[in-house]
């Protein structure tokens, strides 16, 4: 008889029986506030898997669900994806719900993300899906750390690279207090030009990535790099977070010039915006959709 479908909110949860119980996760959770210093929650994702976050630091946002699903709609049949600056894993957990059959790396400077991440993924039950790196990602792959085994361009199975780089110059606005929540808004190590480029070094045979559209010169940012480094803008989706504002988010889909017809290596597919939520708050039928698809609750 088939186990029976565990029901939240009105929705049914897809995707795999939970790694382990409750009591499990307790005792984790406690043990990584107790190794940090600091609060740690224990939070729903995708489906049944479930993610350690700081009470107070980084926490996963809109962002990392919307680049996890744009890069997994892109390249569904990928078999090994790179994450850079990863954080506490969330893009490429969301991913790897989506993505069943494909392996993973993910890089991140953070040690204390870093220790975030790994217990979540073994948590999971994914860790024999996941390489988990600790550095700047800029020396771990063709840097002073390539021989730790990061991937590199003689590795051919890397099919996608999932990029949600931090929006901000250092000099620019408030810094948040938290140091977890800084390097995730700010270019404590490096710039949107830096992760496409290693991601490129990586061998990545398309990029999905979320960055600011507007203002424009932000958009000019991530154009301006997608062309120094030989590559094209293949897929370009504005995000409105409500309808009645300004597409200030952009997901970007990229794959090197080279690997395109000579038609297409200067061509954008500019998509319908996507909208988040509705003028009067509620999530847009589109999002909720999308939500679904990434095993999210809508």
């Amino acid at each position: 008889m088939w186990p029976k479908p565990k029901i939240f909110k009105g929705w049914t949860v897809p995707g795999p029986e939970p790694f382990q119980d409750d009591a499990d996760w307790e005792r984790d959770r406690l043990r990584l506030e107790s190794e940090i210093g600091e609060g740690v929650t224990c939070d729903s994702i995708s489906g049944r898997y479930r993610i350690f976050q700081l009470a107070q630091g980084h926490r996963f946002s809109t962002d990392d669900l919307l680049v996890a699903w744009y890069g997994a709609q892109h390249a569904g049949y990928a078999r090994r994806v790179l994450d850079l600056g990863s954080g506490i894993g969330s893009v490429a957990q969301i991913a790897a719900w989506r993505m069943p059959g494909a392996e993973f790396v993910t890089i991140e400077a953070q040690k204390m993300s870093v220790a975030l991440a790994r217990a979540s993924i073994s948590a999971n039950g994914l860790a024999g899906r996941f390489e988990i790196f600790e550095g700047d990602f800029r020396s771990v792959i063709g840097g002073s750390e390539k021989a730790r085994g990061a991937p590199d361009r003689e590795d051919p199975r890397l099919d996608l690279a999932l990029c949600s780089p931090p929006y901000f110059p250092l000099d620019a606005g408030i810094k948040a207090e938290h140091a977890q929540k800084i390097a995730c808004r700010f270019e404590v190590r490096g710039d949107v030009r830096d992760y496409l480029a290693t991601a490129l070094r990586a061998g990545a045979e398309s990029i999905a990535c979320v960055f600011p559209i507007d203002p424009p010169h932000q958009r000019a940012r991530i154009e301006s790099a997608a062309k120094d480094l030989g590559l094209t803008i293949l897929r370009l989706r504005p995000v409105q977070l409500r309808r009645d504002a300004d597409a200030l988010l952009g997901l970007f889909i990229l794959v090197p010039a080279e690997a395109l017809p000579q038609s297409l290596r200067a061509q954008t597919w500019i998509e319908p915006t996507l909208v988040i939520r509705e003028i009067n708050g509620q999530v847009s039928d589109e999002y909720r959709a999308i939500k679904l698809s990434m095993g999210f609750p809508p």
